[in-house]
């Protein structure tokens, strides 16, 4: 039995007002740089799954 498919993609999406809403789920995941700041992965759009699926379990346990 399968579930039906979801009316959005997941990802997270900010409303800026009852018009507009931007969606940033394709910018990635956020790092914790060793100094504290925060980046993103730059090439994240062109990561295949495998990819990304790879660089989140890293990430993961970096951040910790």
């Amino acid at each position: 039995l399968a579930l039906p498919a979801p009316s959005e993609p997941a990802g997270e999406r900010i409303a800026v007002n009852e018009h507009q809403a931007y969606r940033f789920d394709h910018l990635g995941p956020v790092v914790v740089n060793k100094d504290g700041t925060l980046s993103r992965v730059a090439n994240w759009d062109s990561m295949t799954p495998i990819e990304k699926e790879r660089t989140l379990r890293i990430l993961l346990a970096r951040n910790q």
